[in-house]
């Protein structure tokens, strides 16, 4: 493969060259991963996308509203990318986004690039390659990045460490569905989104976001964010009410964090982490395969499990031997 040539065609914004470069950065073969990190030295730093990270409880219409607001950015000029994370591949291989029908318009815009996640992959493996995902559609010229997380356990966690912004789309609903969302992502939202404010739903749906926005001020403040966020509006993925009002949001808190430094920071501290995340990734990968380590490996799996040894003094030796 030539990377300098996939380097130029995906600079130059080729969609082609984008899908067979997340192919590339996804293979879990040593040439391949030689080639990616080849490719992504090249490229990193590159763009100067918006990166939101955004999720849903199921049944929200999130596939809608990603659709109907990609279209709404596309139509204006706007390169819109959708990169999916679905941690709970590594159990059932399946993926948030599925197939591309359930995007059917965006799919096709000439600005717009969707990447369902790669299936069986763990955390770690997806976390790696939705980072070098992001850095890859930023070089070709995306405008806004949305990275997709199924809500699994982490997942969101994960997504809100490496993007700029985080949403949150809910439904319409009452004080004891309130009650149910989690506290550590109303603690990471930037913008709660109720979608489904139209028709019969609409009064409740206004309701919702009002609940919301009293529970996020009473719980949350942050030197990074303006007076008026986090906030809750309502939307409708269905007629497009509130979408613009979503976009002028989100990019009014991207540009007063980066005048303010925050972004920066932001940045340099996901920067750190991607790359204690690779120390120990590569420290894992190194001791499986270390031939010590695998020699001694199965006789102390069969001691710990029978009780004779403490699973720390067996990870002592394993350590040990890893290390001489």
């Amino acid at each position: 493969m030539d990377i300098e040539d996939l380097k130029a065609r995906l600079l130059k914004g080729e969609r082609r060259a984008l899908a067979r470069a997340i192919t590339l950065i996804e293979s879990t073969r040593e040439d391949h991963r030689a080639a990616a990190r080849n490719l992504i030295g090249g490229l990193y730093g590159q763009g100067n996308a918006i990166r939101l990270g955004l999720s849903g409880t199921p049944g929200v219409g999130k596939s809608t509203f990603i659709e109907a607001f990609g279209m709404m950015l596309a139509e204006r000029g706007l390169k819109v990318a959708v990169l999916a994370v679905d941690p709970s591949s590594a159990r059932t291989g399946g993926s948030i986004l599925g197939d591309k029908t359930r995007m059917e318009h965006l799919s096709r815009h000439p600005n717009a690039f969707i990447r369902p996640s790669p299936s069986r992959a763990a955390l770690g493996g997806v976390a790696r390659r939705t980072r070098e995902a992001i850095i890859l559609c930023e070089a070709a010229g995306y405008d806004l990045v949305m990275v997709e997380t199924v809500g699994v356990g982490q997942s969101e966690t994960m997504v809100a460490d490496m993007t700029d912004l985080f949403l949150l789309l809910l439904a319409p609903a009452g004080g004891d569905e309130l009650q149910g969302v989690k506290r550590g992502i109303m603690e990471i939202a930037d913008l709660i989104v109720v979608n489904k404010a139209d028709g019969e739903l609409k009064s409740t749906a206004i309701r919702t976001a009002a609940d919301y926005r009293g529970a996020l001020r009473l719980m949350r403040s942050r030197p990074q964010d303006p007076d008026d966020v986090p906030d809750a509006i309502t939307v409708s993925a269905v007629t497009g009410d509130g979408l613009e009002d979503t976009w002028d949001r989100l990019s009014s808190l991207d540009q007063w964090r980066r005048a303010q430094g925050w972004r920066e920071r932001r940045r340099a501290e996901q920067s750190q982490k991607w790359l204690s995340f690779e120390i120990d990734e590569g420290l894992k990968a190194r001791f499986r395969a270390n031939a010590d380590v695998n020699a001694r490996m199965e006789a102390l799996q069969a001691k710990v499990a029978n009780g004779d040894l403490a699973p720390e003094a067996a990870a002592e030796e394993l350590l040990s031997l890893f290390a001489n």
